[in-house]
Formats: structure tokens, C-alpha cells, sequence
């Protein structure tokens, strides 16, 4: 239709400008084709004076119709008519029964012919109609998918870091340590791997070691470990409730303290934190590692992404051509557990995918 190509250029129209709404990852298919009003030089007020309405809260006439141009109620229309009720619970008052009553009332009597059918939908009267279109023509996913992914790295991340910060990280260093080793993966955005292995360090079972021997062994460890922007520690879910797990727990604390100090050697300078933490769970649940509140094994989900490395030109995750032959048969040809080394690099693959989503186009 010639609207569509209208919208996709500058058009000046009654005085307004109109732009094409930017894609919207977050909205259903076939939604983002939507014109949408500029802030700045969109009417201040839309919604009419409802005490002009009938007492059932009906606008007689083309009231609503009035207050769209042709291009605005095309684009609206297109949606009512082309939506499914799952697809119109993206805008704003359109969830539960009135997305399904649009769907049914489509069905029943066909497409809407003008914006003024919408008031003879069930649940819907004039002021909310005003304030769906509105809501079409202006979508707020956007807006609610910055502030759900500012929720998400304060739920996932601490201690807490600007999310500007966060996305302008270069490189990081996932840690992960258990009761015989520290691993880590240093990752770039893409995220490509940059480095990826592990060091025997002690083995818990056998002997209790004084703070001294820990020190010794971390600070050994760190300094083969590749610098980076961020350091990002496994945290793990042990709880202190347990009493027979007191001194792994322990153990964990004390190596813990540790990296954040030794590896935060200029937070006294500037006050910016360069340790962080990622809850071993949330990484779990991240992947879908999870049964129940038990952690499974990433051993299968990280060979997957080093068979699709190879395979695919846009892999989850890439590994240098190299050194992938080389990865896989130490994962496959390992007569012990190395769950630590699995989970350094999923680890560091879920903080990239929280801070900027999975599937985003990375400028690096």
C-alpha cells in the first residue's frame, strides 16, 4: 500500500514530522513496520475530554477517528486486523481478555473498517481505545526492556555496576574455583576465547591448609591468569545452615576474599569495582542446567559450542580454529571431573548474554 512507503521516508503532514519506528527485537513479528509520533512535536494531550462521552463511555460519531491522520489509523488498523491476542499483549492495556475480545470480535465481523470499531469491543470504551492506539503507535518495549535487563544484572551481578560500564567491558575473566582447582576463561565481546584453563591447587579432603598456603597458591595462579576489564567471580549457593559443609564453605569464602583483593589492586584509588560476581545457580538456570535445585553438568552444552564453533558461521560462542581439536579432546579424554573449567566459560558466556542479550550485534 502506498502508506508503507510513504512512512519509511521523511513526511511532513499537518504540521507534524513522522519517523518509521526503529525494530523492536523485543515486539512480535510483522509489529515493527509501526509509524510512531517524536516526542517532542507530538500533540501534548490525545485523549479527549471523557466527560463528553454517553454515560456508557461511548464517543458518538468518528470522534476517535478524528484524532488520528490516515497514515496513524492505517498503521493501527493494520495491527488490529493482523495481530493474534498473544501478539497484542505487547501493547500497553492490552493483556488478558480484551488482546482475545479483539481477535473474537475480528472474527465475527470481519476486519475493523475505522478506528471507531474498536469501541464495540467488549472491556473497551473510548478512553481506554485513545489509549491503546496510543499505545500502538508509541510502543514502550523498549522502555520495559531496559528497565527488566537493569533488573536482571542487579538480581545476577554484584556488587552493582553502572550498566553503561558493564557494556563498554572489552574483555573479562570468568573465575571459577572448587575444592582442588581454580579455572578461568578470558572471553572478549564477541564472545570469542581468548584463553581457557586450569591449575591444581590443593585438595581439601586430604589436610587442612593455613591462610599463608592460600595466599601463596592464588597469588601463583593470578599471575598466569591474562589481564582484563573485569574479573568475574563464581558465587557459590552453599549455605551456612549446613553445618557439615562449614569448611568447603569456608574454603570458598577464604579464596574469595582473596581474588577480590589481590586482583582489585586499584579500587582504593578510583572506587570502581573490577571483581565481580555472577551466582553459580543463576548460571545454572541461565542454560537450563538446572533440576530442581541442583546444578547438572555443562560438560555436554560446552562441547555443543565447541562442535558449533566449527559448523556454524555465527556460533554462540567462538573458539579459535587451533585450538578447538585440542579443547575437545581434553574434555572428552578426561578420566576426572572439570566441572570447574565447564563453568568458567559458561560463566563467562552468561554475563556477555546478560549485560547485552543473547543474539545482539556486538560493535567491538
Amino acid at each position: 500500500m502506498a502508506w508503507r512507503t510513504n512512512l519509511a521516508c521523511l513526511i511532513k503532514a499537518g504540521g507534524r514530522r513522522w519517523f518509521p519506528v526503529p525494530e523492536y527485537s523485543s515486539l512480535p513479528p510483522g509489529l515493527n513496520n509501526i509509524c510512531a509520533w517524536r516526542k517532542s512535536t507530538a500533540p501534548e494531550k490525545l485523549i479527549a475530554n471523557v466527560a463528553a462521552c454517553g454515560t456508557n463511555g461511548k464517543e458518538p460519531g468518528s470522534a476517535l477517528d478524528r484524532l488520528f491522520s490516515p497514515e496513524q489509523q492505517a498503521s493501527i488498523l493494520h495491527v488490529l486486523n493482523t495481530a493474534s491476542d498473544k501478539e497484542l499483549e505487547a501493547f500497553r492495556l492490552l493483556r488478558g481478555r480484551k488482546s482475545v475480545n479483539i481477535v473474537e470480535h475480528r472474527k465475527r465481523f470481519g476486519p475493523f473498517q475505522s478506528l471507531e470499531n474498536l469501541i464495540d469491543v467488549p472491556l473497551i470504551q473510548y478512553k481506554t481505545a485513545v489509549e491503546v492506539c496510543n499505545s500502538i503507535l508509541c510502543p514502550e518495549n523498549r522502555r520495559r526492556k531496559k528497565s527488566q535487563e537493569k533488573w536482571l544484572l542487579r538480581k545476577f551481578i554484584k556488587p552493582g555496576v553502572e550498566s553503561e560500564r558493564l557494556k563498554a567491558v572489552n574483555s573479562i575473566v570468568s573465575i571459577v574455583f572448587g575444592t582442588r582447582r581454580i579455572a578461568w576463561a578470558h572471553l572478549d565481546r564477541k564472545p570469542t576465547v581468548l584463553d581457557w584453563q586450569q591449575a591444581e591447587c590443593w585438595k581439601l579432603t586430604n589436610k587442612t591448609y593455613p591462610t599463608s598456603f592460600y595466599l601463596e597458591e592464588i597469588s601463583s595462579v593470578i599471575s598466569k591468569m591474562p589481564k582484563a576489564d573485569l574479573y568475574v567471580l563464581e558465587k557459590s549457593g552453599l549455605s551456612i545452615q549446613n553445618t557439615s559443609l562449614l569448611p568447603i564453605l569456608l574454603h570458598f569464602l577464604i579464596i574469595e576474599a582473596m581474588l577480590y583483593a589481590l586482583l582489585n589492586k586499584t579500587f582504593a584509588e578510583d572506587g570502581q569495582h573490577r571483581v565481580l560476581s555472577i551466582n553459580r545457580n543463576a548460571v545454572g538456570k541461565h542454560f537450563d542446567l538446572m533440576i530442581g535445585d541442583t546444578r547438572t553438568s555443562g560438560r555436554e552444552l560446552v562441547k555443543q559450542f565447541l562442535s558449533e564453533s566449527v559448523l556454524k558461521q555465527q556460533p554462540r560462542v567462538f573458539f579459535p580454529q587451533d585450538l578447538v581439536v585440542q579443547y575437545r579432546q581434553k574434555i572428552v579424554k578426561s578420566s576426572y571431573r572439570i566441572e570447574e573449567l565447564y563453568d568458567s566459560l559458561l560463566q563467562a558466556v552468561a554475563f556477555y548474554e546478560l549485560v547485552f542479550g543473547r543474539g545482539s550485534e556486538l560493535k567491538c
